[in-house]
């Protein structure tokens, strides 16, 4: 996980020192999670949130790489029990962001996960309880895209579904539709 993570910032450095223009952000915005897979037929999706920063470093006039550091909340209902599934994971997308038309670009690329936090809490009885044995890291990947405005402000819309089992015990895997609000500080 170190060499990953020292991989992904020594390209992130790479990137912005070897190209001027380079825009950073936040954003913010609203995730509909749920999981997708083998055990994945018991869950309900939820509503939650994300928030973070977001860079832009530009390649060519048609071809950027996005980084995006965030805290994302995401899991699942259980249509069976009244419980929720709430996962909080500090996320590393990697987008390559491919111009179409001005202002408007496609965006697609890896993932990484890191769980903070999980817990299960009862609807009906009002307690919780930590998720025991979950993995640490969500390797997942994602489509989406974005419009900017001329004056800093952007909208994207993504996919983004994890290619790994939430743990040997359940066999579903983090799938979660994104959309967000944020500025760019031009």
């Amino acid at each position: 996980m170190k060499k990953l993570l020292l991989f992904a910032a020594l390209v992130v450095f790479v990137f912005t020192t070897g190209h001027a223009q380079t825009n950073f952000g936040v954003k913010t915005g609203v995730n509909l999670a749920s999981l997708s897979g083998d055990d994945s037929g018991w869950v309900d999706g939820q509503t939650t949130i994300h928030i973070g920063g977001v860079a832009n470093i530009g390649i060519s006039e048609l071809l950027s790489v996005q980084p995006e550091l965030l805290y994302s909340r995401q899991g699942a209902k259980n249509k069976m029990d009244d419980t929720t599934i709430y996962l909080d994971y500090i996320t590393v997308p990697i987008m390559v962001d491919f111009k179409v038309a001005e202002g408007l670009s496609l965006q697609g690329g890896p993932q990484i996960g890191i769980n903070i936090n999980g817990i299960v809490e009862d609807d009906n009885a009002g307690g919780e309880e930590d998720i025991e044995n979950l993995e640490s890291l969500d390797i997942g990947v994602g489509v989406g895209a974005q419009y900017k405005l001329s004056k800093g402000l952007f909208f994207q819309a993504r996919y983004m579904v994890g290619l790994s089992n939430l743990s040997e015990e359940i066999k579903g895997k983090n799938s979660v539709i994104s959309v967000s609000v944020g500025w760019f500080f031009d």
